[in-house]
């Protein structure tokens, strides 16, 4: 009996290539006790897996963020660059509504970056968000009481008068965390960057159609569509989840402390501000 007949020998000498998807979608970092942020503490596991699959072709990473911690937008693109220089795998990016501000730290882990024509791309600059209560506090009549060890130690305190020398040291500070983004952009991106400096690192964001022009991505094109184009219409996706347990992530009750679920409120409203910043 010839087994030829009945057995597809081609398929086993010549495995479909297999594409990971790695989602990373939402605000970076830690946003509230009941809320939880990208994070590489989170992410870590997740991205191993992606690079671990067989046959695996490249990593695609699936990126709608309009940003966050700089710290954690570092490490979670540190350690894909990590993974993908150790495996060899070539990782592309692909822009969804927005990748801006850390969204966009980490679609520079991507060799190359994809978007719509319609996302939301850069927003190359840092940005620090406060209240000032001080005054709401004295028409109450709230005497605020604090002690430090450390001239410094009360800076920024939102309960208090702005005060230059904070100021001056807050901005110091952005400098040095600007700085480490732009050095990120020009290295990842090098000669492909096409704007001035001045425009492409000041914070602005453009379309992603604009963001083509400008050097920032690569091209106009979705996961799959690119992705088959390729690879060919054999190619595999496999979508790399996070813990199935996604629930406590998400809604992280560990309480009913009503001082915990006041906190959980007031995060989820700066997390919606952070997005309503580019029209979502």
């Amino acid at each position: 009996m010839n087994l030829r007949r009945f057995i597809p020998i081609r398929r086993f000498r010549d495995p479909r290539p297999v594409v990971a998807v790695l989602r990373l979608a939402g605000v970076i970092g830690r946003v509230g006790p009941l809320r939880s942020g990208l994070q590489l503490a989170g992410l870590e596991k997740q991205i191993e897996r992606a690079f671990s699959l067989s046959h695996l072709s490249a990593v695609a990473l699936a990126i709608n963020s309009p940003g966050g911690s700089a710290v954690q937008s570092a490490q979670i693109c540190g350690r894909i660059r990590a993974l993908a220089e150790e495996k060899e795998v070539p990782v592309i990016a692909f822009a969804e509504d927005v990748a801006a501000s850390g969204g966009y730290w980490l679609a520079l882990a991507g060799d190359e970056i994809y978007a719509d024509g319609a996302s939301i791309v850069g927003s190359i600059g840092v940005l620090y968000q406060s209240f000032g209560l001080n005054d709401a506090i004295a028409r109450l009549g709230i005497e605020r009481r604090v002690h430090t060890a450390g001239a410094r130690k009360g800076a920024l305190d939102s309960f208090r008068p702005e005060n230059a020398e904070d100021v001056a040291m807050l901005e110091s500070v952005q400098e040095d965390i600007h700085e480490a983004f732009m050095e990120m952009v020009r290295a990842r991106r090098g000669d492909r960057l096409k704007g001035e400096e001045e425009d492409l690192f000041s914070g602005a964001f453009w379309s992603g159609k604009r963001a083509v022009e400008l050097g920032l991505v690569d091209g106009l094109g979705d996961l799959r569509s690119v992705m088959r184009a390729r690879f060919g219409d054999r190619v595999r996706f496999r979508p790399v989840d996070g813990d199935r347990r996604w629930w406590r992530a998400r809604l992280g009750v560990k309480s009913a402390d009503p001082l915990a679920l006041g906190a959980g409120v007031i995060a989820a409203i700066e997390e919606r501000l952070t997005w309503s910043r580019y029209g979502l």
